[in-house]
């Protein structure tokens, strides 16, 4: 997968998961406000829709393509797995950070390892999957931000996403915002969360 590895001095390692038309190059700079001195895994996504970028397909707006997702998702994983041998780090020291659909990648992630990945920053998730696994997220930590008034991602979308995290035990740390754009109020709360 087309990424880019920056060796930092100090945990944790920030896995960072793009939105619809980002790239390898479009949270570069959340990673390091999130903290500068964290090693840094920035992935592009495997999809094109159109010329866009994404981390799996989806059928329309808000219905995913489940199949492609557990397929992507699938692979991902391994990528992770093998960037961890690759460049020396330990998967504990991971912390995925996903924005809109790299966040929701990042929920197939966790939902379905949470043994290998436990902390999370997702910002603007949604996830209308019918098939999901059961396993208990105890260990999982994870902030999320919720647009109140967010064009891609009803509420009603957003509580689902917190009702699946929290109903599989995760601790779930909220904050609701305007919309879906990423602001410097979510990365410096999320940059709080961590310390």
């Amino acid at each position: 997968m087309h990424h880019i590895f920056k060796q930092g001095t100090q945990e944790p390692v920030f896995v960072l998961l793009h939105g619809t038309g980002g790239d390898e190059n479009s949270l570069l700079e959340i990673g390091e406000m999130l903290n500068e001195k964290a090693s840094i895994l920035s992935i592009r996504g495997n999809v094109l829709e159109g010329n866009m970028p994404r981390f799996f397909r989806r059928v329309t707006e808000g219905v995913y393509d489940e199949a492609d997702l557990t397929l992507r998702g699938n692979e991902l994983r391994a990528f992770i797995k093998e960037a961890a041998a690759n460049y020396h780090f330990d998967l504990r020291q991971v912390i995925l950070v996903g924005y809109s659909n790299g966040a929701n990648i990042a929920m197939q992630l966790l939902l379905h390892e949470p043994e290998l990945f436990q902390k999370a920053i997702l910002f603007h998730p949604m996830f209308p999957v019918e098939n999901l696994p059961i396993y208990s997220l105890e260990k999982t930590h994870i902030f999320t931000t919720l647009g109140e008034q967010d064009p891609i991602v009803s509420i009603s979308d957003s509580l689902h996403v917190i009702k699946v995290l929290e109903e599989r035990h995760a601790v779930v740390t909220k904050l609701w915002t305007a919309n879906h754009q990423l602001t410097y109020q979510e990365i410096l709360a999320a940059k709080q969360w961590l310390a």
